[in-house]
C-alpha cells in the first residue's frame, strides 16, 4: 500500500495537512541562525529539514565540548571550592 494511501486511510483526527505541513516548515526555517537557505517561500521542505538536522547536530557538538571542557576545568580545581559548586551546578 502507498503511503498515500496509508495516509488517507488513517483517522481524520490525526491526519496533517499540506497546510500544515507547509506553516511548520517555514517555522522551522525561521529559528535557523545564519541559514544557507534563502528565507522564501521558495526552499523546499527537504533542503530546510537537513538544515535543521545540521544544525541539530552541530548544537550536539557544542553540548559535548562545553561539557568536557567544564569537566576538565572542575578536576583542576578544589572540589570543595564556590567555583566547583558553581561548575557542577552547570554540568548537571
Amino acid at each position: 500500500m502507498s503511503s498515500r494511501r496509508s495516509r488517507q486511510s488513517s483517522s481524520s483526527a490525526s491526519r496533517i495537512t499540506d497546510d500544515q505541513i507547509i506553516q511548520l516548515i517555514s517555522k522551522l526555517q525561521q529559528l535557523l541562525p545564519g541559514t544557507r537557505i534563502q528565507r522564501s517561500n521558495k526552499a523546499s521542505a527537504s533542503k530546510v529539514l537537513q538544515e535543521t538536522c545540521n544544525y541539530v547536530r552541530s548544537l550536539h557538538r557544542e553540548v559535548d565540548d562545553l561539557s568536557d571542557r567544564l569537566s576538565q576545568l572542575l578536576s583542576t580545581i578544589d572540589a570543595d571550592s564556590p567555583e566547583a559548586s558553581i561548575i557542577r551546578s552547570l554540568i548537571m
